[in-house]
């Protein structure tokens, strides 16, 4: 398990330790007793629940079998619940009394290891400096599994503090966990900062995952490895007991393998504005994207040719399926505030990390000011790739009412909301805004930091936007997503259309476990 071999040396953050594709994509039923699970949708395992026709406390097993058996390649997951075969138990005693807990009841989910669990698992963010007494109580997405019967299975790695750190961090790596690698090929990145969230949940190492996003960490991930994502509203989910970024953008949201199945974990972890819960999974029809109007966005689509196949064949798909396509809108406003959303991220990191730390009991740091010098006392272990000047210039900021902030604050807003997607979504009468979500998987370079090159996440996470991923390719062997994003509160009419481009295309396909790109 990844935990064993969380505080990894530099060779064993380079060397690749490859197995043979073959042997990670073996059933989990290799000794005839447990329950498949490699590929198996969310959505079929509850109504095998349901039906009784599978266990939890099997299912459970399985994927801790599967987790012991691949994740050393993958550095995926980097704590196991302890207590996870007992709780399983348990909630297969409550099924055998008639009762059931939720949508969730039974199913394993892994969650990232920014999120805070009452129970004997640490939240470390990746670092190093946070190894020590779990949290107190459960965060309040975790709240909201449990109550919906989920057996929170484990934690997965990040990018360390959610690649707050640094400015040419190498998403995937943290000091605790090591390096997370992507299921579709080992040499590629799963870019950050929910790494472990998405290169576990398209392993089949879970029934689905959890991570966070503050600008691209659920989409982006998501996108590369071959994912569903949801960035929800800013709001619909409980922000607390998360480690902190920015409170403006900081958001959990589900990674799953179907669109179905991200619907029904969102269902269960929503923080109902009116009282009663959105049930997605009435926007589940494969003629969803029949009248809708949908723009699409070439800004954030780069020139390569491949990328332009995917999106030309996603508009002739969105047509065919009676969408009424609006090409190349233009949102103009987003290169005006990308220093402001960063000078945001400062201010807010200080403040609300600084608050969050003060909540822990028992951890060695109480301020950001006291991890930066634990960085730099630990800095072989911590600091051996990339350094932590974006702490640095969040230390030297002053507190929220400061003119600079606020002003940024608003500028953000208002270039991103009513002069941003708003503003385009009116202008052309659309329901929705659709893209490339990021490009195919980038080599990862410890060296250098990430090769990012294209990407639509920004304008929804400075508006606090709903955001929803689909696969929409591959660029050889590497997956590629597509967008879809609106004004707030609107994720019930992106599933949707999500939910439509999926049943009409079928392209995700289970990762291949190879060492590099394979090339035909």
């Amino acid at each position: 398990m990844s935990s064993d071999s969380g505080r990894s040396t530099r060779r064993e953050a380079l060397g690749l330790g490859l197995v043979a594709a073959t042997a990670i994509a073996a059933t989990s039923c290799s000794a005839g007793k447990l329950v498949e699970v490699e590929e198996v949708p969310l959505h079929q395992l509850q109504r095998q629940m349901q039906e009784r026709s599978i266990s939890s406390r099997a299912l459970t097993e399985a994927y801790l079998e599967r987790i012991d058996r691949i994740d050393s390649q993958l550095h995926a997951v980097i704590e196991v619940n302890p207590d996870a075969a007992s709780v399983a138990a348990e909630l297969d005693r409550l099924l055998d009394q008639g009762r059931s807990k939720g949508p969730l009841h039974g199913l394993p989910i892994l969650i990232k290891d920014n999120i805070d669990t009452g129970d004997r698992m640490m939240t470390t963010a990746g670092s190093l400096a946070l190894e020590g007494p779990p949290a107190s109580t459960d965060s309040g997405v975790v709240k909201r599994l449990r109550d919906a019967g989920a057996v929170i299975l484990g934690k997965t790695n990040l990018s360390e503090w959610a690649n707050i750190r640094s400015s040419r961090s190498t998403s995937g790596w943290s000091g605790r966990g090591g390096l997370t690698r992507n299921p579709y090929a080992f040499d590629r990145n799963c870019s950050g900062s929910s790494s472990g969230s998405g290169a576990a949940a398209s392993a089949s190492l879970c029934a689905a995952a959890i991570g966070t996003e503050t600008d691209g960490s659920i989409v982006s991930p998501s996108s590369l490895n071959g994912l569903v994502g949801i960035k929800p509203t800013v709001g619909l989910l409980s922000g607390k007991g998360i480690v902190p970024i920015s409170h403006t953008q900081d958001t959990a949201g589900p990674m799953a393998r179907t669109v179905r199945d991200a619907a029904i974990l969102l269902r269960a972890i929503q923080e109902p504005r009116d009282g009663s819960p959105t049930d997605y999974l009435r926007y589940l029809d494969d003629q969803g994207l029949r009248g809708a109007r949908i723009g699409v966005a070439r800004q954030f689509c780069g020139t390569a040719s491949d990328i332009g196949k995917i999106i030309d064949n996603a508009i002739s798909v969105m047509k065919h399926l009676g969408a009424d396509v609006v090409d190349d809108v233009k949102l103009e406003t987003v290169p005006q505030y990308g220093d402001a959303e960063f000078q945001v991220m400062l201010y807010e990191l200080k403040a609300d990390l600084n608050s969050y730390l003060s909540s822990r009991q028992g951890l060695r740091v109480k301020t950001l000011a006291d991890v930066i010098d634990f960085n730099t006392r630990n800095a072989v272990r911590e600091m051996p790739f990339f350094g932590q000047e974006t702490f640095l210039k969040a230390q030297e900021k002053g507190d929220l009412k400061s003119k600079e902030y606020l002003d940024a604050l608003e500028k953000c807003r208002k270039l991103s909301r009513e002069d941003g997607i708003d503003a385009v979504l009116g202008k052309y009468k659309l329901d929705a805004i659709f893209s490339i979500t990021d490009g195919p998987a980038w080599l990862t370079d410890l060296i250098n930091g990430d090769h990012t090159t294209i990407g639509c996440s920004t304008p929804a996470a400075v508006a606090g936007y709903p955001h929803v991923t689909v696969p929409g390719g591959f660029v050889y062997s590497l997956p590629v997503g597509v967008s879809f994003f609106s004004t707030a509160w609107s994720e019930a009419r992106l599933i949707r259309y999500a939910y439509s481009f999926e049943q009409a295309t079928s392209i995700r396909r289970k990762p291949g476990y190879m060492p590099a790109v394979k090339m035909s």
